[in-house]
């Protein structure tokens, strides 16, 4: 058996590779570029793709010897699933690896905002507090996340872990079906619009696809609180970025998070990184599913579909 990973430096290089790579003739790439994708997998029976794009032409270039597409991700919309299947070339993903992970990133982002966390470093860090004569600064105000509530769009796996975890700070929890289908016996599901404006924080977990392509957008974030903050750790095309951007200077939220983004990397002139008020969003080059234990849970999770399915 043979098997290509077209970008392997997505998982990092402090995890081992070898439950993937004893399984058979195995060749790795750090990244692929979109031309070099059809010379690098022509040959093999299994290619392995995080976010590298693997479409309708691809897939015919290499057939017969393509047995197997594996995502090295839980998100499929990297690789046209309508037209494998149609070819009968089965498409396996990752599941419910990286739930604590970007659950913990989640409220590494809630209780960062909530908590003025970079204004407080920055002070301190500053040399303004040894200059205060006060031995405290209570002129910017947080509050506690006990007795608000948590609006989660999205409850699968890792919103669900999110609720839990807001339940444990004391929270009300209620959530947004993206499917249009309520199915938590444990949690209110609530209409978009009245999560939005009941809710002191929401938090987004749900995929992108037809439903969710630009949810929330300038008009939905008018209808928050103005108390009221924003975290994405689903997709970056769910919340209209430069609506966000608009929203953020304005004052119309508190403010915002983000892990994920409609291009990644991000451009230089992406609206996020030219705020008026750039204290108000926190960015991270989305890290949330890639904490070590995650990363090294997905690996097992590819060798088994490997040897699952060929």
């Amino acid at each position: 058996m043979k098997i290509v990973f077209l970008d392997a430096e997505t998982l990092g290089d402090d995890v081992s590779l070898s439950p993937i790579s004893s399984l058979g003739e195995y060749v790795s790439y750090p990244s692929t570029a979109p031309e070099l994708v059809i010379e690098r997998c022509k040959g093999f029976d299994v290619v392995i793709s995080n976010k590298v794009y693997i479409g309708r032409e691809t897939i015919d270039a290499l057939l017969p010897e393509l047995k197997l597409i594996c995502v090295a991700a839980t998100g499929t919309n990297n690789i046209d699933m309508a037209y494998a299947a149609e070819k009968g070339i089965p498409v396996r993903n990752a599941v419910n690896y990286s739930t604590e992970s970007v659950a913990q990133v989640t409220f590494m982002f809630i209780l960062s905002l909530v908590g003025k966390a970079s204004y407080f470093d920055g002070y301190v860090k500053s040399g303004e507090y040894s200059g205060s004569g006060c031995f405290t600064n209570a002129r910017v105000p947080f509050f506690e996340l006990n007795g608000k509530k948590l609006g989660i769009i999205g409850l699968g796996n890792i919103g669900s872990r999110v609720a839990s975890i807001g339940k444990a700070f004391g929270m009300e929890v209620s959530y947004y079906p993206t499917s249009g289908v309520a199915h938590s016996a444990e949690y209110p599901a609530l209409p978009l619009e009245r999560l939005l404006a009941e809710s002191d924080i929401i938090s987004i977990h749900c995929p992108l696809n037809d439903r969710t392509r630009g949810l929330i957008g300038y008009d939905g974030l008018s209808m928050m609180k103005p108390s009221a903050y924003i975290v994405n750790m689903g997709r970056g095309g769910i919340i209209v970025e430069d609506e966000l951007a608009r929203a953020l200077d304005e004052g119309l939220i508190a403010g915002a998070a983000a892990d994920v983004f409609t291009k990644e990397p991000m451009p230089e002139d992406h609206p996020f990184l030219h705020l008026k008020h750039p204290e108000r969003i926190l960015l991270t080059p989305h890290i949330g599913w890639a904490s070590r234990e995650a990363r090294e849970c997905l690996i097992r999770k590819i060798a088994e579909n490997i040897s699952n399915n060929i």
